[in-house]
């Protein structure tokens, strides 16, 4: 599988370049107060792409950050809450032992007097 995403990555790198040669040519951008910038075409596609990209990419990682700050508090919260006494002055008690159904059978049996 490591070999495939490896071929990928190598395949759309080559393919990348081979588009960026292709297409090395001067842009006229004209910008503000009749500034003109000449910019290669691979440039400027990468620029468009990476400003599209990382606001976006900025808004994902806040949002991971957040939603992980609030899943840690409220593990905290759970951990506090499961070691919290019952009682004043008294510690949580063990969980009583499972008894098998043919154990609580006989149990419940014996309970009952005789008729």
């Amino acid at each position: 599988m490591q070999f495939l995403k490896t071929l990928f990555w190598v395949a759309l790198a080559v393919i990348l370049v081979l588009f960026a040669s292709v297409n090395w040519r001067p842009v006229t951008l004209t910008l503000w107060g009749g500034l003109e910038a000449d910019v290669k075409l691979p440039v400027l596609l990468l620029l468009s792409f990476l400003l599209g990209l990382l606001p976006m990419l900025i808004l994902h990682r806040a949002r991971l950050w957040s939603v992980r700050r609030r899943l840690e508090a409220q593990e905290r919260n759970a951990v506090a809450v499961h070691s919290v006494p019952t009682g004043p002055g008294t510690s949580p008690a063990p969980d009583a032992p499972l008894q098998a159904p043919e154990d609580r059978i006989a149990t419940d049996a014996k309970a009952w007097p005789s008729t």
